[in-house]
């Protein structure tokens, strides 16, 4: 059992979330225009972290070697239906797209 005192903190506790919750839904049309924008921009730095992010002294499996730095930006060709990402030219008949900075994930060759 706790004791009143305890009792009567989590009740005034649980009021005041619940008065907090019943608040930001009643004004939500006033913050979520000005929050959105910047939540979108955290949940991907948080998803999609970008280069800057990485730590220099650790590598992708977590060894103490640095990974070498990729030494071309990534290219996004089009053809028909067909996307194909590559740090090559893009080949003929292709056309090349803008990339998402954050969006690529390099992936080493398969052996």
């Amino acid at each position: 059992m706790r004791s009143p005192q305890e009792r009567r903190f989590w009740t005034v506790l649980a009021a005041i979330a619940v008065a907090g919750a019943a608040a930001a839904w009643w004004f939500a049309d006033r913050w979520v225009p000005h929050a959105g924008p910047w939540a979108e921009q955290a949940w991907r730095g948080m998803t999609r972290p970008g280069p800057a992010t990485l730590s220099r002294d650790k590598g992708a499996a977590g060894s103490t070697a640095a990974a070498p730095a990729p030494t071309t930006q990534p290219r996004k060709c089009v053809q028909g239906g067909t996307t194909t990402y590559t740090d090559q030219p893009c080949p003929s008949g292709s056309q090349e797209a803008g990339v998402d900075g954050g969006a690529i994930t390099s992936v080493p060759a398969q052996r």
